[in-house]
């Protein structure tokens, strides 16, 4: 008899903020970004200096709960999400837990991009979204097995989620993706004349 079994999952968590703790309010979180932004001139010298497109506060500011009491609500929801993904994933966490690291805020204008990268360090780095305007790009994530594929075939463009090279997740506003911060993963070109405002984590094991 045939068996054939998946191996070495690569898992996605995709929820509603509101699935865990109390409710954030999309509109407040928004308008805390922009304010954020607009103050943070440090972080706006960063980007320019940096080639960055738009705005983003990773490395100007790290200490958003404090500065903004609805930061540390979205941190308490967050901590309840990761800790459902850490479940699932079955790690054995031992005497430790999984804490917050850094966060920050992300605004991509029209014509914005994000390249791919990996999160080093951590172990659990997700995204909950803020602005989602039509044609704003969703977040690709891509195969970790991709450079040992050597001379395999594409895929089908009917193949299982499971099965595909890259991974589109096409998030609404107030969700959360999670997922293990090895994943190399991108944002695509922003083709709406709004802005896309997310807000990224990452979490550690200590």
């Amino acid at each position: 008899m045939t068996e054939i079994t998946s191996l070495f999952a690569t898992r996605l968590y995709h929820a509603k903020l509101s699935e865990h703790g109390a409710p954030v309010d999309p509109a407040e979180l928004e308008n805390s970004c922009l304010v954020i932004a607009d103050d943070d001139e440090a972080g706006q010298d960063w980007c320019e200096e940096h080639g960055y497109p738009g705005y983003t506060s990773y490395a100007s500011l790290s200490d958003l709960p404090w500065r903004f009491p609805i930061f540390k609500d979205l941190v308490a929801v967050l901590d309840a999400h990761v800790a459902a993904f850490a479940k699932d994933l079955a790690f054995d966490l031992g005497d430790k837990k999984l804490q917050l690291e850094d966060i920050w805020i992300n605004i991509l204008p029209e014509g914005g991009i994000h390249t791919g990268h990996i999160h080093p360090h951590s172990v659990i780095s997700g995204t909950t979204y803020v602005a989602m305007p039509d044609g704003a790009s969703a977040i690709k994530f891509e195969d970790p097995r991709l450079a040992m594929m050597m001379a395999a075939p594409t895929r089908m463009k009917d193949a299982r989620d499971e099965l595909r090279t890259f991974f589109y997740a096409k998030p609404e506003v107030g969700d959360v993706l999670l997922w293990e911060s090895w994943l190399r993963h991108e944002v695509p070109m922003n083709m709406s004349e709004e802005e896309r405002i997310s807000v990224s984590f990452n979490y550690t094991w200590g």
